[in-house]
Formats: C-alpha cells, sequence, structure tokens
C-alpha cells in the first residue's frame, strides 16, 4: 500500500498518517510474519524514537484498519502479516523456528467436515500446524 493509499484509509476514520504508522506497516510488509518486537527492531533501526507501545498500538490500529492480520505461531507474542496477502495457514518448526505458508485449499475438506458435524466455521487464516521441516527432520 503507498503512503497516499494509508493515508486515504486513516483519513476515512478521522485519524492522520504518521510517520511510526507508515513505518510500521513497511516493515510487517517487509518482515512477512513478524511479532511486535521483531517490528520493533526494523522500525527503530530507521527511527529510534519509535517505543514498543506506539508498535503495539499501531499494529492494533492497522489490524483494525484491515491492513494487517495477526496469528499465534508460538506461545508468545502474536505474529502479523499484511492482510493483503492471501488468506493461508502456517507450518511452523519447532526446532529452527521456519514459518512456511500453505495454501488453504489444503484445508478445504476439514473445514467442510467441521462446519457439516460441529457448526463450526474454520479461521483458515489463524491456523498453524506446528511440527518440524523437512531440513530438520533429515538433519535428525
Amino acid at each position: 500500500m503507498s503512503d497516499s493509499s494509508l493515508a486515504n484509509v486513516l483519513r476515512a476514520r478521522g485519524l492522520r498518517l504518521t510517520a511510526p504508522r507508515q513505518l510500521v506497516l513497511d516493515a510487517v510488509r517487509e518482515l512477512g510474519h513478524a511479532t511486535p518486537e521483531q517490528v520493533h527492531g526494523a522500525v527503530r533501526e530507521v527511527a529510534a524514537g519509535v517505543n514498543i507501545t506506539t508498535v503495539y498500538r499501531t499494529l492494533e490500529l492497522l489490524e483494525e484498519l484491515g491492513l494487517v492480520t495477526h496469528t499465534h505461531l508460538s506461545h508468545g507474542s502474536p505474529t502479523y502479516h499484511a492482510a493483503t496477502d492471501d488468506q493461508h495457514a502456517h507450518l511452523v518448526c519447532r526446532v529452527c523456528g521456519a514459518i512456511e505458508e500453505i495454501d488453504p485449499t489444503l484445508l478445504g475438506p476439514l473445514a467442510g467436515t467441521l462446519e457439516r458435524e460441529r457448526g463450526f466455521l474454520l479461521d483458515i487464516g489463524h491456523v498453524a500446524f506446528f511440527g518440524t521441516c523437512r531440513l530438520c527432520g533429515e538433519q535428525a
């Protein structure tokens, strides 16, 4: 999203574009999947005065605006990524921490079964599978 597009989205909500807001959004897009702490680290490389509280508040605002989304890929902080990304589930390696995206259609049969049998609508964007990646498995 360009600076002017973000500015338009913010302006429509009665908010203004600030440097920290743009930096946080840029960091999320550049990092792909990142915790608030990782976003903060990337933002501080450009603007040392931006504190972690500002990053958390900005991530919440950007999610409210539909520009970023989060999922829980560990027991720690949520992981954010740009909402413009196609919806996807995640594979998380417990050994090396690698995160891989998988096509949500792979979960179609499971999602269908859950809906039919339990009336449960699966939020695929928040699904994470934990295990061991191929590389770590080969090294074991």
